[in-house]
């Protein structure tokens, strides 16, 4: 293709050479090919103009830029306003802007993302439709999955991944869209059926995320001038906030009244190996009784914005009902089996928004004691620590303080942030460094209608330690317990 092609619709100028032809589309320096075209994009840490000449003497045929760089003659130079646009267009125009190929549904909020795009694809699998995945964990490829970096990947990665996905047969697909991944122009030219909004809570905002709330809402609100139709949760206390400038359809949903899909009936369920929740779907005189295990208000919460879009991509409410029967997500509120009369649950909460939400709700199922078992991110916001601390204290009787992912910070010192926390709520908790023995003890300490909760890790299998990713599975740390003692589950 040639640079006019890749760049069709988008202001541009040649500082130097000509409408050349190139043969791929770079902005990584390590991943160039000759004859491609590199976009050069300022970061965080680093400027993609500052690699210009390496990446003319690793073959790159052209440069897209936003200020004049120094190269060799016969290199096309293009400059544009912004570069991370300019990679979004080339990136869909390269890839056939496969995203008009499918029934994109994208997903924005604080929380609750991850366990939508999850409850979505399984419903719209079990409705026929084979359905990709872009999200926190995974993406998921005509049923091969892969480990993801980010959230929102870059465009180019996103159009590659719905190319495949068109070519392996795809119709649909649901993404996870983060506040960075639309301030950052990931998705600009990604064509979304429907846009989800779930919650919005005071997260990311430091340097290299967001400068303030107003900023980080901004960009959450992108989605909804991108999108066809928007399903918006209205009882979230910032929705009038959400839908202002939205040019999109509005459809709400909410567990409290009123919205076009309301939770109806609404009953907690606890037994031996299950956590949820039952409740009827309503919606005018469709009705769609829905038993989810998964527990508390913000599992019907996402539950019912499935609902909301399955119905207007025209799935059957029978076949929703049995899909979200059975659906999982790994590492949230993910109940794992046990031989006794208590529950072992992952949750990847690591902030004190998300401690706050899950011990809430399972304060609201009857229970002996609520144990658990976390520690805190390396690297990291520490006021972050001292709030998890707090909030565990208030709702935990016991906390057992461990390695999160330490990075390369000392345990000592992000547990000295926790326990002064915990202080604040006269929390009681003690300390296991190792995360495995740490469970261990949890398990030999349990008694019958006990809550131990392992939080942070979520979906990861492993432990970031001075730079280095060491395998851990909390899962199998559990099973393994079990298998040691006799019990096979």
């Amino acid at each position: 293709m040639k640079i006019s092609d890749i760049l069709k619709g988008l202001d541009y100028e040649f500082l130097s050479g000509s409408d050349a032809e190139i043969q791929g589309i770079a902005y990584d320096s390590r991943k160039i090919t000759p004859g491609c075209a590199f976009f050069c994009m300022p970061g965080f840490r680093a400027d993609g103009h500052d690699f210009a000449g390496l990446a003319v003497e690793a073959g790159a045929k052209a440069l897209i830029v936003s200020r004049p760089v120094d190269v060799p003659a016969g290199v096309s130079v293009v400059r544009v306003s912004e570069p991370r646009q300019a990679l979004s267009r080339a990136s869909a125009m390269w890839y056939g802007e496969p995203s008009k190929k499918l029934k994109v549904v994208g997903v924005t909020g604080t929380k609750g993302k991850t366990t939508f795009t999850y409850m979505l694809r399984a419903v719209l699998e079990a409705a026929g439709h084979k359905t990709g995945l872009i999200g926190t964990i995974e993406t998921i490829v005509d049923g091969k999955a892969t480990p993801s970096k980010n959230t929102t990947p870059e465009s180019c990665e996103i159009q590659r991944l719905m190319r495949e996905m068109v070519d392996a047969g795809c119709t649909h697909a649901v993404m996870e869209v983060s506040s960075q991944g639309l301030g950052n122009w990931r998705v600009e030219d990604v064509d979304f059926e429907y846009g989800v909004f779930t919650n919005l809570g005071n997260d990311h905002i430091a340097p290299g995320e967001h400068k303030d709330f107003a900023d980080y809402m901004e960009c959450k609100k992108r989605l909804f001038r991108k999108c066809r139709h928007g399903v918006f949760n209205a009882d979230d206390r910032y929705f009038p906030d959400m839908i202002d400038g939205a040019t999109c359809t509005i459809e709400t949903y909410a567990v409290e009244p009123p919205a076009d899909t309301m939770a109806m009936k609404v009953e907690l369920r606890r037994d031996l190996g299950f956590l949820g929740v039952s409740f009827d779907a309503e919606r005018k005189d469709e009705t769609v009784h829905v038993d989810l295990p998964q527990p508390g208000k913000f599992s019907v919460s996402n539950a019912l914005a499935v609902v909301a879009v399955a119905r207007g991509l025209g799935v059957n409410p029978k076949t929703v009902s049995e899909a979200l029967h059975t659906v999982r997500v790994r590492g949230r509120v993910e109940i794992l089996p046990t031989p006794a009369e208590y529950t072992v649950m992952i949750e990847y909460a690591h902030n004190a928004l998300s401690m706050q939400s899950i011990m809430e709700t399972m304060t609201a199922y009857q229970h002996g004691r609520m144990i658990a078992v976390f520690g805190g991110g390396g690297n990291r916001a520490v006021d972050r620590r001292y709030d998890m601390g707090e909030i565990a204290g208030k709702y935990c009787d016991l906390c057992i303080l461990t390695m999160d992912n330490p990075r390369d910070e000392s345990i000592d010192d992000i547990d000295a942030c926790i326990e002064l926390g915990l202080k604040r709520s006269n929390g009681k908790s003690i300390r296991i460094d190792d995360r495995a023995e740490a469970i261990c003890w949890a398990l030999d300490h349990a008694e019958p209608s006990d809550i131990i909760m392992l939080i942070g890790k979520g979906h990861e299998t492993y432990q970031e330690i001075k730079g280095v990713k060491y395998y851990f599975d909390e899962r199998e740390v559990v099973n393994d317990y079990y298998q040691k003692k006799g019990i096979t589950l």
